[in-house]
């Protein structure tokens, strides 16, 4: 996996949550680090049946079709998010605070970013070479400080793919807020569960792609800034 590798517990807990390999309510006994042959150990309390779990795969949205292992999209396909709210001045809010905050992402480009939010402050902020690691370490950071997801936005640098619908609602999170673009399939998975989507997110201005009653338009946009010039270079320069 080819990662920046500054949460390595994180990103291998997430990961795993997020293919359904590890449950929310398992043990984990110890997660190990190994900085020489860089390699994270989990070690959980209850036996494992990954070998099988390998053989199911469903294709997903995302670049060249990634993958996704087991009994992922079945599982996602039956699962009940909480009906938040979101309201544009928490919107508004959050991207203000995203785009000015220090970031790999805004200094060098060639890497994306994934945002936990509650209302319109960032709570947990992971960057990583590609947006799925990056929201693997969000479930990872979850996970490890119990923190009820039922209220936070997901924001992400990357595409609205199909994956990243299926990890948002893994994770339990009702809210996916994307400043990129988004994939036909994801939108229609975002549609089915009931996850409120919005993609295109910069400045004054968003696309709501699901759940657009659930959308608050609370915000004077009088009183809203538009993007940076900086924010804009990088938008031009996205990848997937």
């Amino acid at each position: 996996m080819m990662t920046i590798n500054d949460y390595p517990e994180y990103l291998a807990l997430g990961y795993l949550l997020n293919q359904n390999m590890l449950k929310k309510d398992d043990i984990v006994n110890e997660v190990e680090f190994d900085s020489d042959l860089d390699v994270v150990v989990v070690r959980t309390k209850r036996g494992t049946n990954y070998e099988q779990k390998l053989k199911k795969k469903t294709l997903t949205s995302g670049c060249a079709q990634g993958t996704a292992f087991g009994d992922l999209l079945e599982a996602v396909e039956g699962a009940s998010l909480p009906k938040a709210k979101l309201r544009t001045s928490w919107l508004y809010q959050m991207t203000h605070a995203i785009n000015t905050m220090p970031s790999l992402y805004l200094e060098a480009g060639a890497i994306h970013g994934c945002v936990l939010c509650k209302e319109g402050v960032p709570v947990c902020y992971t960057e990583d070479v590609g947006r799925h690691n990056a929201a693997d370490k969000i479930a990872g950071w979850l996970y490890q400080h119990r923190v009820d997801p039922s209220d936070k936005i997901l924001y992400t640098t990357g595409r609205l793919t199909s994956e990243m619908v299926i990890k948002t609602v893994r994770m339990g999170i009702p809210i996916l807020i994307s400043r990129s673009g988004f994939t036909a399939w994801g939108v229609d998975l975002a549609r089915q569960v009931g996850l409120t989507l919005i993609g295109r997110a910069r400045g004054k201005r968003f696309v709501a792609l699901s759940g657009q009653e659930r959308i608050i338009f609370d915000q004077d946009l009088a009183f809203v800034e538009e993007e940076s010039a900086r924010s804009k270079r990088k938008a031009g320069h996205e990848g997937s």
